[in-house]
């Protein structure tokens, strides 16, 4: 177990496996769905977790869920379709995930993680890019100096957004920063960044571009010219994805093979559950083990001209 500011982390499963999970509590032990229990907002972590009713535009500070620290190739996510929503590592066709070194670049190069209470909705084409959902909480890089562990939660500001086109799907990716780091009372702008930390941005649509070449994918592509939008743009995103995600909760039912809607904090919503029922899940899960090794071709370096 980790403990951190308000949650603690609890792992179960063998890490670099399949059964490996990470669970996330409370400071007094009840567990909850990151991606539903954990506010969007940081004033508003109230005591029964209702979302607000208007968007706040004042307000710049949010929770992050952090799923791949910095420098790290496990391709770790939200596990939307579990209860509970615990982080796990991705798997497409029977094999664990992991992002290759494209040089220069070791793994990611940032806290890679998601807002809380978001949700881009496949149902929904974007204006602005004309492309729908892709079904995840809204991506956030956070481009602060520490290194974060998976399943922490930390308080960011929004700097700006990028926009990928992964296979015909918009995939929002914020540019955050930790309000902890010491550069975070400098940057408030995706123009600070570009003055406070030359090259990131740039960096940022390199990596995007490019980290599925190596899995015989071409090159992602990006709406606006692969261009940042600015903070205000980015919090329009995530206020329209914030009301996707509140529509999801408070639905009637879900069909088969949805999203999991499962919380403990909710009180309007139809999927919230007891304490002990949570605890059922925890129960069934496998124990937590020693970590397997990582696969030797996960240090292999990829090298690409312009």
């Amino acid at each position: 177990m980790r403990k951190m500011a308000h949650y603690i982390t609890e792992l179960r499963g063998r890490p670099n496996s399949t059964d490996h999970r990470v669970y996330l509590k409370t400071s007094d032990g009840k567990y909850i769905s990151p991606f539903h229990d954990i506010p969007l907002y940081v004033a508003d972590e109230l005591e029964c977790g209702v979302p607000p009713k208007k968007f706040k535009t004042n307000e710049i500070l949010f929770n992050m869920v952090v799923e791949v620290p910095r420098w790290s190739n496990a391709k770790m996510e939200i596990a939307t379709k579990e209860p509970l929503n615990p982080i796990k590592q991705d798997v497409k066709k029977g094999k664990l995930r992991y992002v290759a070194n494209i040089f220069p670049h070791k793994g990611y190069i940032w806290n890679y993680g998601a807002l809380p209470q978001t949700w881009e909705d496949p149902s929904h084409t974007d204006k602005e890019t004309m492309c729908c959902g892709d079904n995840d909480p809204v991506d956030v890089c956070e481009i602060g100096s520490k290194v974060c562990v998976t399943g922490q939660v930390i308080q960011v500001k929004v700097l700006g957004i990028l926009a990928l086109i992964d296979e015909g799907e918009t995939d929002w990716k914020l540019i955050a920063i930790n309000i902890e780091d010491p550069d975070a009372s400098s940057l408030n702008s995706i123009e600070d960044v570009r003055k406070i930390k030359p090259g990131h941005l740039e960096a940022t649509v390199d990596w995007f571009k490019k980290y599925k070449v190596p899995d015989g994918k071409p090159e992602n592509q990006f709406a606006f010219n692969g261009q940042f939008k600015d903070k205000d743009f980015a919090l329009e995103v995530i206020k329209s994805t914030h009301s996707y995600w509140k529509a999801l909760v408070l639905r009637k039912k879900m069909k088969g093979d949805e999203i999991v809607c499962q919380n403990t904090s909710l009180c309007d919503s139809p999927f919230k559950c007891s304490d002990a029922e949570a605890r059922t899940i925890l129960e069934a899960a496998a124990e937590y083990g020693e970590p397997l090794p990582v696969p030797s071709e996960v240090d292999k370096w990829h090298f690409f001209t312009k």
